[in-house]
């Protein structure tokens, strides 16, 4: 409803939309799991 909220939202939905939500075009995987190098990954 704010700008404010918007940006408290933020974090939170980017987080879920790159490592939890799936993408169809990456064959149901989230987009994280393309990147090796992420916080936390290591190969």
């Amino acid at each position: 409803r704010s700008e404010q909220e918007r940006r408290d939202a933020f974090p939170a939905w980017l987080h879920t939309y790159n490592h939890h939500r799936g993408h169809t075009a990456l064959a149901g995987k989230p987009p994280a799991t393309r990147v090796p190098n992420l916080t936390g990954q290591y190969i």
